[in-house]
């Protein structure tokens, strides 16, 4: 509902006078929500929205534009933009019928053009957007995404908002090293697991992390460590010395969470991951 006032003024003569205020109220009769199809992200996923506008007047829109602002926030001295339009992924519904995909004639800010909205009618519009480099990663973070309709028979323009999570997991990787890489017989080798998480929370016991190899060649009078810490058998870790099959025990092996850090020139994010570093050595 948005209010207006008026007055009218009386010349005559040389002198004037004014006339009473009156009020008057305009019901708006366009409304629209915005939903994003999964309410979490991690830098790199794809997520979807939904507009919805709903038309609950007798009159027709027509050649409305949707324009939505990425998520775009201010860090520093510059404003970074955490979305991505995918281009092509617009589609347009009117009353549940598809149309013709709509001119986007910008993609930052993405704008949409030439929306119709039928008398007591409802449109949808999907697309989706990618969360890059400048998406916050750390846990409790967000992305606020607001689209703006205007046009042509809207007294002001409305907007709806979306807010996605970012998601909360560790994200693992796991390499293997070898020292030295040429053996003699009968001499001690060095294998070196290394466990990074990317993600933006700590690997806990829960999350039943083991970590498993067979040696070929078979090692024999092995020792193992865990971040420097020495690992002990049947508590930390089995070994079978007839088949060579290693494995540490689910739930001792817990991996720190990435640390991540802006630029606040550009508005990315980078990602120091957090590692754990398992050593087996043994006689080949």
């Amino acid at each position: 509902m948005a209010v207006f006032y008026n007055q009218a003024n009386l010349s005559y003569n040389g002198g004037n006078t004014n006339s009473n205020i009156v009020t008057g109220e305009i019901l708006e009769v366009l409304s629209a929500t915005k939903t994003a199809v999964d309410p979490t992200y991690r830098p790199g996923d794809t997520v979807t929205y939904i507009i919805s506008i709903i038309n609950s007047g007798n009159t027709p829109f027509t050649g409305l534009t949707v324009t939505d602002d990425l998520g775009a926030y201010t860090v520093g001295s510059t404003t970074a933009v955490p979305l991505t339009y995918v281009e092509g992924t617009v589609n347009y519904f009117m009353d549940g019928v598809r149309m013709a995909d709509p001119v986007v004639t910008s993609v930052q800010p993405l704008t949409i053009s030439g929306i119709n909205v039928g008398a007591n009618g409802n449109t949808i519009i999907i697309y989706s957007a990618t969360a890059n480099e400048a998406a916050p990663p750390a846990t409790g973070s967000t992305i606020v995404n607001t689209a703006t309709i205007s046009g042509e028979g809207l007294t002001t323009p409305i907007t709806a908002t979306a807010t996605v999570n970012a998601g909360s997991e560790p994200v693992l990787t796991i390499s293997k090293g070898i020292n030295p890489t040429t053996v003699t017989e009968n001499s001690r080798i060095t294998y070196t697991f290394t466990i990074q998480n990317i993600g933006n929370r700590e690997a806990v016991s829960t999350d039943n992390i083991v970590v498993t190899d067979t040696f070929d060649p078979i090692l024999e009078n092995i020792t193992v460590t865990i971040n420097g810490d020495t690992a002990t058998e049947g508590n930390d870790y089995t070994y079978d010395s007839t088949t060579g099959l290693f494995s540490t025990v689910e739930g001792v092996v817990t991996v720190p969470a990435a640390q991540f850090t802006q630029d606040e020139t550009t508005g990315e994010w980078t990602v120091t991951s957090g590692t754990t570093v398992i050593t087996v050595v043994g006689t080949v």
